[in-house]
């Protein structure tokens, strides 16, 4: 593994944090985020493989300037669910059509929507969107909600998870969570509430990694099926506590880049083997970009690449590449099932 600075060039664009960056083909859309004064709505794309920037023309109904929202992309359409900006916290759907750029909001069927917040997590898994946690503002969250997407002109939110008190992680009054018809065990062990993790799909398994509840930065991962409603903790020997990071799938490897420990910011490259369940730290060559947290990461074309950041100071505006050892990472990588 190799790190160095992508030499870019074309738009110029503003340094960002808790930015959503999201891949369609070899574009990389940035959006929203804010610096050490503002958050933005802008929309910036980034060719991946020319690391060019742009910043196109957009029309319709363009969302607010936001922070720690999440990006889906759904076929050529990125989904944007939530964020918020200084006290104001939101948990409206915008699309953004990435063929014509156009912004809609779209009507969304039936009355339940999950409560406004930021610093959740989404997937995409079988049509639908999964979100999970965040904050609201008074509390962090550990609920996971459906968004329907197998209609974009007609959405519909569905409680999947119900959300339990933060103190003892179960379920309030003892309730049956997710009102599923007792599929899932009352006061089943789920994680507590957080925001500022990471979620990633794999099968109908989604592994949920670190974040905090504004007091404790969190070291767990957690692995919810959304075809059986069950939550499970993963027992691994060894933890890192990490939020603001990002967690990216590589074969049957979670990559995790950056975060904050509970007391700096880390620059770290740490791995999760998906299969053994256990974390594995790897020599990194070349000049790691700066300790950063609320950073964004995708994978394109064998490397990882970090756009933005911040470390507790600055925001950036850089973009860094991390040289994978392809046949290292991709050797499991065709047939491989968390088995928790």
């Amino acid at each position: 593994m190799y790190w160095s600075r992508a030499p870019v060039s074309g738009a110029p664009h503003t340094a960002l944090r808790a930015h959503t960056t999201t891949l369609v083909g070899s574009n990389v859309y940035v959006f929203g985020g804010c610096d050490s004064r503002a958050c933005f709505n802008e929309l910036y794309v980034l060719d991946a493989d020319a690391f060019y920037w742009s910043t196109p023309h957009v029309v319709g109904e363009v969302p607010v300037p936001l922070r720690a929202m999440t990006c889906t992309p759904v076929g050529k359409k990125l989904v944007i669910f939530g964020g918020g900006d200084g006290p104001a916290y939101y948990n409206d759907v915008y699309v953004l059509d990435t063929v014509n750029f156009r912004w809609s909001k779209p009507r969304i069927l039936g009355d339940k929507a999950p409560s406004k917040r930021r610093a959740h997590t989404a997937c995409l898994y079988k049509n639908g969107i999964y979100v999970f946690g965040g904050g609201d503002g008074v509390r962090a969250l550990n609920d996971i909600w459906r968004l329907d997407v197998s209609d974009i002109n007609k959405m519909s939110w569905k409680l999947i998870s119900s959300p339990t008190n933060s103190i003892d992680g179960k379920a309030p009054n003892g309730a049956v969570g997710g009102g599923l018809g007792g599929r899932e065990v009352a006061q089943s062990p789920r994680p507590k509430a957080r925001g500022y993790h990471t979620a990633n799909m794999v099968g109908s398994k989604l592994i949920i990694y670190g974040g905090s509840d504004g007091g404790e930065c969190f070291n767990d991962v957690w692995v919810y099926d959304v075809e059986t409603h069950i939550w499970k903790a993963v027992n691994i020997p060894v933890t890192y506590r990490r939020l603001s990071h990002t967690a990216t799938i590589v074969g049957s490897y979670l990559f995790v880049i950056g975060g904050h420990d509970g007391n700096e910011y880390s620059n770290d490259v740490l791995l999760l083997n998906l299969v053994t369940m256990s974390w594995d730290r790897r020599k990194v060559y070349g000049l790691p970009p700066s300790g950063r947290g609320y950073h964004g990461t995708l994978l394109h074309d064998s490397r990882l690449l970090t756009i933005g950041g911040f470390d507790g100071t600055e925001v950036f505006g850089d973009v860094w590449i991390l040289e994978l050892a392809v046949h290292a990472y991709y050797s499991q990588i065709s047939h491989f099932t968390i088995e928790v």
